[in-house]
């Protein structure tokens, strides 16, 4: 059985894309255990070098990075504000990065974004994308789903037959990752 961490890079307590990383996590079509987490519960200081030099790794950081280096992969998808990750994603990363380098733990990657709005997240998902690929182990299979409220049902998963084909694609090209394929 593969452990899957699912990450809404949202600190909002209705995150759309945690609610879209559970949702991808749990389709893929692999035994599996998906443990969601939730930003808010690593809620620590602003990363600075003079933080770090005086107090330490917050606990908050360890336990988020012990998650990822127990897991088998990551379904990450990121919430964009203005244009950027959230506060609370980039300050998670930075801390998480001062652990060690490899900060995703070399584990494979689906990435994602969505937002409510037409562009889905877009210019977050391809500098995410342009960053955690850079020198990485894996090929990191990536979706946007625009309009999120138009193209999304809880009960349904994604309502629009073209962008679940699409989305179809890309599960199949992370699954073919996990397999070893």
């Amino acid at each position: 059985m593969k452990k899957i961490i699912a990450i809404g890079a949202s600190s909002s307590s209705k995150s759309i894309n945690r609610e879209f990383a559970e949702y991808a996590a749990n389709a893929i079509s692999i035994d599996k255990e998906v443990l969601v987490l939730d930003l808010n519960n690593y809620e620590m200081p602003i990363y600075s070098e003079d933080l770090h030099k005086k107090n330490g790794i917050p606990q908050e950081a360890i336990d988020f990075k012990k998650e990822i280096f127990e897991a088998d992969s990551l379904v990450i998808s990121l919430a964009e504000h203005n244009g950027s990750y959230t506060a609370a994603f980039k300050n998670i990363y930075d801390w998480i990065s001062v652990i060690e380098n490899d900060v995703w733990c070399s584990k494979p990657i689906l990435l994602l974004s969505t937002s409510t709005g037409a562009r889905g997240g877009l210019t977050v998902l391809k500098s995410a994308y342009e960053r955690f690929s850079l020198n990485y182990k894996y090929k990191i299979p990536n979706f946007c789903l625009p309009s999120f409220k138009e193209n999304y049902r809880s009960s349904e998963g994604i309502t629009n037959i073209r962008l679940n084909q699409d989305f179809q694609a890309v599960l199949i090209d992370f699954e073919n990752i996990l397999n070893g394929n």
